[in-house]
């Protein structure tokens, strides 16, 4: 009876910490449909775009060799001043390297990015955290290096 109760618990323990695979993958599918939105608007100088996979609200946090950004228009405005036209802007493709579940309704996405771009190429690693607002996967926090 000890050893029916301990393995009851430990079903029960298993359960509440683990998210269904299903919906591990759908979410992950979710993710990167996101960002590869973001390759074609960012490859097409569409930096609006490329935006909207950003949570649009001043929490949003983006970290990169000019410190920290706060808040979601600058980071836009940051970004449209850093890369005015196509031939700064480029060609952009990742390359991901894990997608984790951080909580839920939450993941970090780690990998690279490849900017082929007249003016030089600029390539560097990055980490995003998504998170679900509103039924949508959004980018809340992006520290980029290169």
């Amino acid at each position: 009876m000890k050893h029916l109760f301990l393995f009851i618990i430990l079903i029960v323990i298993y359960s509440c910490n683990i998210q269904p695979k299903s919906s591990l993958e759908d979410d992950k599918i979710a993710i990167l449909k996101v960002m590869n939105t973001q390759e074609i608007a960012w490859s097409q100088n569409d930096l609006d775009g490329f935006m909207e996979g950003y949570h649009q609200s001043d929490s949003l946090k983006f970290y990169g060799k000019s410190g920290l950004t706060k808040g979601w228009q600058q980071t836009l405005d940051n970004y449209k001043k850093g890369y005015p036209s196509k031939d700064h802007s480029g060609s952009l493709n990742f390359e991901i390297l894990d997608i984790s579940p951080i909580e839920n309704q939450s993941y970090w996405v780690m990998g690279k990015y490849f900017l082929s771009r007249n003016v030089g190429d600029a390539n560097g690693v990055f980490m995003v955290i998504f998170k679900k607002i509103e039924g949508e996967w959004k980018i809340i926090a992006d520290m980029s290096c290169g």
